[in-house]
């Protein structure tokens, strides 16, 4: 009988290749007149492409507010596409100093106004932005001062109206009988997440309970809540004027305030999308809902060339599966040289995705933003697609 051998074996290449870490960007600083900035910068310019950039709410950084929307693996598809810039509100980054007492943060508009130094360093034209509650604000207020610079914006949890008096005296009476932190808390989830104590409000009330910086972080709330009325005006000259998808969850707290945004913006221009079991953070509970919609949001902007044939985890969303190609960007629905608006082409074949969609083809009309029909366009009593 033959007698086995033990014999060892080396393998030069390891079969299982270690997944590659995510990009941790490069991190930059710059100074504007208001104060030094901090930013992240993710991948390299794209040639006639725009920078996404994203600007994060109160109580978090950019870490924590889009580090599990950018991480998605369908949105890693997306951005590969795009350079993409994560702004840190002064003192809002990870090992930020504390600011001394009497520091005069900016405002919400001071903060807007410190975009441009920041495409001025990384010499950017042009951007789509994320923003989400203050966040959002701030890339509305930046648009409405530089429409040319702004390809589109993604607004979640939008609150374009200044703090009314009501407002003001219950946010002065809750500063009386709750903490900072429980006052950022309740602004950034829902009541129904608050009283399950879900595991994500567990993690942002631990970390804003050991915050080193929670006196930074307090004084972004103060500018938050003492910001101007963006004078909305639907058919009138303050608007934005790039296309503009508003987000929110169902239930969120700021549910009211986007609905009333949505009915003062231009509705051949708005989408509305109203999030189901997403609570006041769709980015971090739904990141796989929102992808997909920012998917159709980019695809109708004319930067992705095509769409794959898959079943999506949306209710039954489901992509066309003949790929429709775009070899050049479709034009916006701005002039770009002073002449009248150009139009907005939607192939035929980026159809119906959603029953409301499928329906407005049944009868010749074609949905905003690359076949993704979000909203009609209405009122902004609620007329929103829900995913």
């Amino acid at each position: 009988m033959t007698e086995l051998h033990e014999v060892q074996i080396t393998e030069e290449k390891p079969l299982l290749v270690t997944p590659t870490q995510p990009d941790p960007g490069k991190k930059h600083s710059v100074e504007t007149p208001y104060g030094q900035v901090t930013f992240t910068v993710h991948g390299s310019p794209k040639p006639k492409r725009p920078a996404i950039l994203t600007y994060h709410d109160v109580g978090l950084n950019h870490q924590s507010c889009f580090q599990t929307l950018f991480r998605f693996e369908d949105m890693q598809e997306i951005v590969k596409n795009f350079v993409v810039v994560h702004v840190d509100a002064p003192g809002m980054e990870e090992g930020a100093p504390v600011f001394p007492v009497g520091y005069q943060y900016p405002s919400l508009d001071q903060l807007a106004d410190m975009i441009p130094c920041i495409l001025q360093y990384l010499n950017f034209t042009s951007i789509i932005g994320i923003g989400v509650g203050a966040g959002a604000y701030v890339l509305a207020r930046y648009s409405l001062s530089h429409p040319d610079t702004v390809e589109g914006l993604v607004l979640i949890n939008m609150d374009p109206n200044a703090k009314g008096w009501m407002d003001w005296a219950a946010h002065k009476l809750s500063g009386l009988t709750s903490s900072v932190p429980e006052m950022i808390l309740a602004h950034l989830f829902s009541q129904e997440e608050l009283s399950g104590c879900t595991e994500v409000v567990q993690q942002h009330r631990q970390a804003l309970a050991g915050a080193p910086n929670l006196s930074n972080i307090q004084l972004y709330w103060s500018s938050y809540n003492s910001r101007r009325d963006l004078n909305f005006e639907r058919g009138g000259d303050v608007t934005l004027k790039c296309p503009v998808m508003l987000v929110v969850g169902d239930q969120a707290p700021h549910e009211d305030a986007v609905v009333e945004c949505n009915s003062k913006l231009d509705p051949t221009q708005t989408s509305f999308l109203k999030m189901a079991d997403s609570g006041g953070q769709p980015q971090l509970t739904q990141p796989g809902k929102l992808t997909e919609a920012f998917k159709y949001f980019v695809q109708g902007m004319g930067y992705i060339p095509y769409v794959l044939d898959r079943k999506l985890s949306m209710g039954g969303l489901l992509l066309h599966d003949a790929p429709v190609a775009l070899p050049h960007r479709l034009p916006v629905q701005r002039s770009l040289g002073g002449g009248e608006p150009l139009p907005h082409p939607v192939p035929e074949q980026r159809v119906g995705q959603l029953p409301a969609a499928a329906a407005a083809s049944r009868r010749g009309l074609r949905p905003h933003h690359g076949g993704l029909l979000l909203s009609r366009g209405g009122d902004g009593d609620g007329d929103a697609s829900r995913l």
